[in-house]
């Protein structure tokens, strides 16, 4: 559990380093994302690929806890309720604007993918 800890912890540290050094503005935890991503399938393509089950004890761990992670951002909201209160019919809208599109965006993706699945397994 320490090592796949450890190894999230170095990507997300990489991650950090990476949106500092260069201005990207995406925050570090989700260049550390892409970041662990991309050594997982690396290590698939090799031809004697590491043991990676090392990380799944820590992953279970951050998503058993997963909601815990959300009371900082909930205080926040509470503590800020004056801009709420002066923003919040826009807030809303985009809210509601944003959730239709990604769930448009996911219909689209998934009806393509499937259109691409039917052709290859018609041929």
């Amino acid at each position: 559990m320490i090592q796949g800890a450890a190894l999230i912890l170095l990507c997300q540290l990489a991650g950090e380093a990476v949106a500092h050094g260069t201005g990207l503005p995406l925050p570090g935890p989700v260049l550390g994302m892409i970041l662990l991503l991309l050594l997982l399938l690396l290590n698939d393509t090799l031809p004697r690929p590491a043991d990676t089950g090392f990380l799944a004890p820590a992953a279970d761990g951050l998503l058993t806890n997963l909601s815990l992670l959300f009371i900082p951002a909930g205080v926040g909201v509470v503590g800020r309720l004056d801009v709420i209160q002066a923003y919040g019919l826009g807030l809303a809208v985009a809210l509601v604007a944003s959730t239709i599109i990604g769930l448009v965006a996911t219909a689209l993706t998934f009806a393509a993918v499937a259109r691409l699945l039917r052709q290859e397994a018609e041929a």
